[in-house]
């Protein structure tokens, strides 16, 4: 039987009230910056300045993220969409940079769906196949920031890592441990290198579902099943949970019929 966590002060009483409020502050004071991004959205991108989409939250329930679009709707001769490396726009890069990209979930920090400090939002097909000991990290309001991204979570950092940081932040969430990592990430906000550029700069595997099918931890039957049911769950507005079926397969089974047909 699980033993249930044990809750900080801070995490019951104080973390919320801390996020509503600053997060309104933030709204209000940054209001002339969201509405020249959204000028200049309008005039670079074209069409809606912001997009959102489902992300498993506290609990995995599915809500929706916004965020101000960095890439535009350029199709090809099949009518679909371009790879993300082909639309992603110039001024879209620098949003990216400079993180302005992530300035609209203070709505989503404002309604509830999120925190400032906490393991980022993931997509609904990557959480679908994590692990049963890997979930508990995101039990927690996924945040704007997070320990996963003052370690290096979006360019160096491993998915076992980013995994461990998470799981560390949920066993203990105190007052001084999110004032830290929100100045470390000021710290990382303001170096000059590719840890805030998106995926094209990854060091791993940017989507986790491709990580697995790549290392042969999953199939390509649990690949293409996985995103059915993600794409259920989120037209259902479900819940993301442990899925059994979905969990990689240990290499060893694989060794085991490998040998059964060289003796036959």
């Amino acid at each position: 039987m699980e033993q249930k966590q044990r809750r900080t002060f801070y995490e019951r009483f104080v973390k919320r009230f801390l996020d509503v409020v600053l997060s309104l502050l933030a709204l209000i004071l940054l209001s002339p910056l969201l509405l020249i991004i959204a000028i200049l959205s309008k005039i670079f991108i074209r069409g809606k300045v912001i997009y959102a989409q489902a992300r498993p939250g506290k609990n995995g329930k599915i809500f929706k993220l916004y965020k101000f679009r960095s890439m535009n709707d350029k199709r090809g001769a099949s009518g679909a969409l371009l790879p993300d490396s082909q639309r992603i726009t110039k001024f879209g890069k620098i949003l990216r940079r400079l993180s302005l990209d992530e300035l609209p979930q203070l709505f989503n920090i404002l309604r509830g769906d999120m925190s400032i400090v906490g393991p980022r939002p993931r997509l609904v097909s990557d959480m679908i196949f994590y692990d049963k000991d890997v979930l508990p990290g995101y039990r927690v309001r996924p945040g704007l920031t997070g320990l996963d991204q003052v370690s290096g979570g979006r360019s160096q950092s491993t998915w076992e890592t980013i995994f461990q940081k998470n799981l560390e932040y949920q066993q203990k969430i105190t007052f001084w441990g999110d004032v830290k990592i929100i100045f470390m990430t000021i710290g990382v906000l303001f170096k000059n290198d590719s840890a805030a550029s998106g995926a094209g700069q990854t060091q791993r595997d940017y989507y986790y579902d491709n990580y697995l099918l790549r290392t042969h931890r999953i199939t390509q039957e649990q690949y293409e099943m996985g995103h059915v049911r993600a794409a259920e769950l989120i037209a259902q507005k479900g819940v993301v949970a442990y899925q059994p079926d979905l969990h990689y397969r240990e290499p060893e089974n694989k060794a085991i019929e490998t040998d059964k047909v060289s003796v036959a």
